[in-house]
Formats: C-alpha cells, sequence, structure tokens
C-alpha cells in the first residue's frame, strides 16, 4: 500500500502526527525522533503504536522496521506486547515479524524463539518462515524442516526461489517452476536502421513499432546515440491509442542522452502530456543551466499538486546546479522536515548539501539515527566529528542488524578519525 501509512484500524480518518511532536517524528522514521525518544517517558507507547500501525507511506520502498527494532532495544522495551501483534492477527503482524527477526538477529533469544514457535503454530507462519530464512544464519532455522514438512500438506510455496525454498526443495519433493526470462526478441535480426525504418513506416501497426522500440533499448552493445539521432523526429509521433506513448519509446529516448536535449526543449512545451513527460526525463538527466527554471517550476508544481511523491530525481538534477537553484531550497527544506515518504529524504539532503548546505551540521548528527540508510550513509560521510558522533559511528560499524553497506562506511570513517 502506498499514501498515507500501511494499516490498521479506522485508515480512513487517520493522519500523520505533527512534527513538532515525538509521534509524528517516529511515524517519519526521523533521526531526532529516535534521538528524543530516549529519556521521553511516552516513548515505548509510541515505538509500540508504530510497529502496531505499518507508518510508511510507501511500503514498497520506505524502512522503518530497523530503526523500529533499534529503539525497542535502546528504550529496554518488553516484547511481550511486539509477539502479541505477531500473534494477534492482521494489525501489526508484519511489522512485528519484521522488528523481532532483527532483534534475534542482535542476540534476542526471546525474539528468535517466538518466531519460531510462530512458524511452527501460526496462520501466516509461511512468510514468517521465509523473511527469517533470508535474513538469519541457516543454523537457526533449518531445524525447522520437519514441522514445516507437516504443515505444508496440500499446500505449496509460491515463492520457490526464496530460501528455504531453495535449501529444501529436494528434501519436500518440490519442483522448481522454469525459470522466467525476457521474452525473445523477434526483431533481433534487423540492425538499427531497419529498426528506425520499421518505426517510422506510416503504416506499422502500435504493436511493431513497440517491438522495435524494445528491440533497440535492449541491444548490447547499445546503439550509439548518433546512429538513433533519425529517432528524434519521430518521437512526436509516436503517441499511443491510450493517451500516453507506445511502449519502448521511453527506454529508447534515454539512449540518447544527452544529445536529446535540443529536441526536448520543444517538446516540454506541448500539449501532449506524454510528450511533455517525456521531455521532463530528459531535462531532469541532462538539462543545462538554461533548464533550470522548468526544472524549478515543475518541483514547485509537484507541491502545488500537495502529492509526498515524486520529488527525487528532479531534487537530484537541482543538486547539479549548486547555489544557481537556491530557489528550491525552501521546498527541500520542508519536505525534509515533514515528509512521510522517507525512501526521498536521502535525495533532499543531497541537493541541500549541494545548494546551500547551511545549518545541515547538526542535520547530519541527527541523521546517524535516520531508518533510512541511504540517508544514514550521508550522515556517515558528513557528521562533523564529535563524541557523540563517534560514538555513533562505532555503533553502526559494529552493529549486526544494520546494512551493510553502512555498516562499512562507519568502519571507514571511524578509522579515518582515528
Amino acid at each position: 500500500m502506498s499514501g498515507g501509512g500501511g494499516g490498521g484500524e479506522d485508515d480512513e480518518d487517520w493522519t500523520y502526527e505533527p512534527v513538532t511532536t515525538l509521534e509524528g517524528l517516529l511515524q517519519r522514521g526521523r533521526g531526532l525522533g529516535a534521538l528524543l525518544a530516549v529519556g521521553d517517558p511516552q516513548a515505548p507507547r509510541l515505538v509500540l503504536a508504530c510497529i502496531r500501525r505499518d507508518c510508511r507511506w510507501d511500503t514498497n520502498v520506505d524502512e522503518r522496521h530497523r530503526c523500529l527494532a533499534r529503539l525497542v532495544g535502546d528504550l529496554g522495551l518488553p516484547l511481550a506486547p511486539v509477539i502479541a501483534l505477531l500473534e494477534g492477527g492482521e494489525v501489526g503482524h508484519g511489522s512485528a515479524s519484521e522488528v523481532l527477526g532483527l532483534l534475534a538477529l542482535a542476540g534476542s533469544a526471546e525474539a528468535r524463539e517466538a518466531l519460531r514457535a510462530y512458524i511452527r503454530d501460526g496462520e501466516r507462519w509461511m512468510s514468517v518462515l521465509e523473511s527469517v530464512a533470508g535474513s538469519w544464519p541457516v543454523a537457526d532455522w533449518d531445524d525447522l524442516l520437519e514441522p514445516v514438512r507437516a504443515r505444508l500438506v496440500g499446500r505449496e510455496p509460491e515463492f520457490l526461489w526464496h530460501e528455504p525454498w531453495l535449501r529444501w526443495r529436494d528434501r519436500l519433493g518440490l519442483v522448481a517452476p522454469p525459470a522466467v526470462g525476457r521474452r525473445p526478441d523477434a526483431l533481433a535480426g534487423l540492425d538499427t536502421g531497419r529498426l528506425l525504418a520499421l518505426i517510422a513506416a506510416p503504416g506499422t501497426p502500435e504493436g511493431d513499432r513497440s517491438d522495435a522500440l524494445w528491440s533497440l533499448s535492449r541491444r548490447s552493445p547499445r546503439p550509439s546515440p548518433g546512429s538513433l539521432a533519425p529517432l528524434l523526429a519521430l518521437v512526436p509521433s509516436l503517441g499511443a491509442r491510450n493517451g500516453r506513448e507506445i511502449s519502448g519509446l521511453r527506454g529508447a529516448v534515454r539512449l540518447l542522452g544527452a544529445t536529446a536535449l535540443p529536441a526536448a526543449r520543444e517538446w516540454a512545451g506541448s500539449a501532449e502530456p506524454w510528450l511533455a513527460l517525456l521531455a521532463l526525463d530528459v531535462l531532469t538527466a541532462h538539462g543545462e543551466l538554461q533548464d533550470l527554471p522548468v526544472l524549478l517550476a515543475e518541483f514547485q508544481a509537484l507541491r502545488a499538486r500537495r502529492g509526498w511523491c515524486g520529488y527525487k530525481d528532479l531534487a537530484l538534477a537541482l543538486a547539479r546546479f549548486g547555489p544557481a537553484a537556491v530557489e528550491a531550497v525552501p521546498l527541500l527544506r520542508l519536505l525534509w522536515l515533514r515528509s512521510p515518504h522517507s525512501y526521498e529524504r536521502a535525495s533532499y539532503l543531497t541537493a541541500l548539501a549541494a545548494i546551500d548546505p547551511s545549518g545541515l551540521d547538526q542535520v547530519y548528527v541527527q541523521s546517524l539515527w535516520d531508518c533510512e540508510a541511504d540517508v544514514r550513509l550521508l550522515a556517515v560521510a558528513s557528521a562533523p566529528d564529535g563524541p557523540l558522533v563517534r560514538e555513533r559511528l562505532a555503533r553502526l560499524r559494529d552493529d549486526p542488524i544494520e546494512d551493510p553497506t553502512v555498516r562499512a562506511a562507519a568502519a571507514e570513517r571511524v578509522a579515518a578519525l582515528n
């Protein structure tokens, strides 16, 4: 689910709490919230509430569970309420499973045994088993084979290419599904010129044009931008019947790189929404200083539509222009402070650092506690030296539940500081 929290009672009436409150900070996974939680008497209740209700704006990409697991440990919270969420049904089950799985990796025998017991007896045991088998050492789950064998009677795992099914496949007599690959390229025998001629021919059906565009974008080695230059004149005529571009066009245009800039500047004013969006893709990836007003206008237009999503690529594009993009700073700071869509937060920090880094030292320190691994990576590299920073870097370096990339970066920074 995306767009306003991932589950629980009264979803239609639920909203994020203000960022001026500890609850609002924890819901957004902000590092400041994790720092303020220590010593706050309300923190245990609020952390459990965030486990009960998945507060991620986009459950496909936003991170929370590692931050919540750390808070459970740092606050010394009892695990019984979290285990009750695991066992009690749908509300909070997924988050509780993830948090307990991380706590088990951190050394909690209670969390480990609760999950093992749930795999033996719980209703949604298969998803929990696949989750722990994908992250725990094999020795911590391999002995569950026989209870799982009994529970599998009349059932078949859906994800046979995941653990534990890969390890147990032969012992359980499971038949692996045939490998699914890309469909064969039926036009592989045509060179770039003939594909472009096929796309340009007036009588070519839309499906055949799509096949030709996909064939261009899948070639190895990739066609050179020069050989694809004739495609630029064809692009405005390649709208599909559904009001979008013909499938495959976007990937083919990406192969043109910066050579598509002059044409994209013309497309940007098109009355066809799909063509204007295609132009924006090119300008976002390759735009020059003369294109900055268009990018700034689109950045502000996203906020005018009151959306929390879609800023990432634009923010990183604006970062290329440094102080020239200062007009974006107020919105970047607003997004950093208030957005619940934590997946994009690293792009806001990257853009602020490039455009106007004033006041970011404290932000970097707080970000060592952020829920998003990409944000912690930026903080590991840039947080100013001091006792609190050194202590946190050592914790990130040694934490068994930390993202491996962050652990490695923290180890490198600690070594450099010492």
